[in-house]
């Protein structure tokens, strides 16, 4: 019986060789199945022991310690069916435990969106003077100019983009590429940035630190490496404080699908610059586009919400 850590190991090397997972999906399986096995482990229990009261005791402790909301304990239950899954093919055990596990139910919620207006005033916070500001300038108006996801703009190459034809080649979830497009105003910023912020920060290498990842890599940090992930919202979530928002940076993405919507773009072409797989998940869209315009109904023609005379109950005021 091999132990739980080798499992482990060979079950992550499955999701990214065989189900083609993206580096993300495999990281964020591996963190949570590090933190089952300690689980299990701290009650003296083996892999083939584990029984469905082990995984609901597991999932309860998870939600008690970190506060986690429903679509994260539905990701938890997922990874666990699924790492059980690969044990009964191995040959480990005959039953998969995480079957019986109940996902919990999701609500759609509907994805926060901000206007021109405030997007404009977020950008304009930014101190584009230093290289650090600059970089955040230029990558922050390609998110919005493109409606990039955060894994495809940190994954971004020198040779992707292509600025005669305002595109640039992008990998999107299960590592499928797609071309997006960008306008003339990212475009302008994202130029500023190869020519005056790049080589400044790409000299924050030594030696032995320069990669082949680092050279290719677009947007690059202060030590030259490849910007990550968690530098950016921590960029976007200062410059948001200063503007007053409150949002995330992918709220920047949301507020460009529904910028498309408002200007008149069809449904099927904000499915295809978005990179999304299924138009149902586009469609979420539609609804942040209805309660906006009902929400201008109530702002600018609030006499047409009023109750009708003959509505009101007896003896209220006329």
């Amino acid at each position: 019986m091999p132990s739980g850590r080798l499992l482990l190991d060979r079950f992550c090397t499955r999701l990214a060789a065989v189900r083609r997972c993206s580096p993300t999906t495999v990281t964020t399986y591996r963190l949570e199945l590090r933190r089952f096995l300690e689980y299990i482990e701290s009650r003296r229990s083996a892999i083939t022991a584990v029984t469905p009261e082990h995984l609901t005791g597991y999932l309860l402790c998870r939600q008690e310690a970190d506060h986690l909301d429903s679509r994260s304990v539905a990701k938890s239950v997922s990874c666990l069916r699924s790492f059980f899954r690969f044990v009964v093919e191995e040959g480990l055990r005959l039953d998969n435990p995480g079957a019986l596990l109940e996902s919990p139910v999701l609500r759609r919620r509907l994805p926060q969106t901000m206007d021109r207006e405030t997007v404009e005033k977020l950008l304009d916070t930014i101190d584009s003077s230093s290289a650090l500001g600059l970089r955040d300038r230029a990558l922050f108006e390609m998110i919005y100019s493109s409606g990039l996801r955060v894994s495809e703009a940190v994954d971004m190459n020198v040779w992707d983009i292509d600025f005669n034809e305002s595109v640039v080649k992008v990998k999107g979830k299960g590592s499928k590429e797609r071309i997006a497009v960008f306008g003339p105003e990212a475009a302008m910023w994202l130029k500023r940035y190869l020519e005056e912020a790049r080589p400044v920060l790409a000299r924050g290498r030594t030696r032995n630190q320069v990669r082949a990842s680092c050279l290719s890599a677009f947007f690059v940090g202060r030590d030259g490496k490849r910007f990550s992930r968690k530098g950016m919202w921590k960029s976007y979530a200062k410059y948001a404080i200063r503007a007053g928002t409150g949002s995330r940076v992918h709220t920047l993405r949301h507020s460009f699908a529904t910028g498309l919507l408002q200007g008149g773009a069809d449904l099927r072409t904000v499915q295809v610059l978005l990179g999304h797989a299924d138009l149902a998940t586009t469609q979420i869209y539609t609804h942040v586009d209805s309660s906006l315009l009902k929400e201008s109904h109530r702002r600018y023609l609030p006499r047409l919400g009023k109750m009708p005379k003959s509505s009101r109950p007896e003896g209220s005021e006329q």
